[in-house]
């Protein structure tokens, strides 16, 4: 499983299924991750610590399957790097006026801790 690191898909996870040649790799996000079975280049990719034990070319169907009963979201959820993303996204995804409460919450805290 890597995880794409550059491109519109960038974020999202997929699974080396095939190797073209020494630069690209056959990639699918078995209908989980939004990413289409297609080429990547290996300098887009960045392999993760989770790994399935799947044949070389599987139909993408089957390797859903393997997706969903290996548990990859929950493994990359539990990941640090998984949880990086995640706070990464939800504070790109905050609102003026919620980064203003995050400041006037942090003054609070400050008023009692200090």
């Amino acid at each position: 499983v890597v995880c794409i690191n550059y491109g519109p898909d960038s974020g999202k996870l997929c699974v080396i299924v095939d190797v073209v040649n020494q630069n690209y790799a056959l990639v699918d996000g078995a209908n989980q991750t939004g990413v289409s079975r297609g080429k990547l280049n290996f300098k887009h990719m960045a392999i993760t610590p989770i790994k399935l034990d799947i044949g070389r070319s599987i139909m993408t169907t089957k390797l859903e399957k393997v997706f969903k009963d290996s548990d990859v979201m929950g493994q990359w959820a539990a990941n640090s790097w998984g949880k990086k993303l995640a706070r990464q996204a939800k504070r790109q995804n905050t609102t003026d006026f919620d980064r203003f409460n995050v400041m006037i919450l942090r003054k609070k805290r400050s008023d009692i801790i200090g």
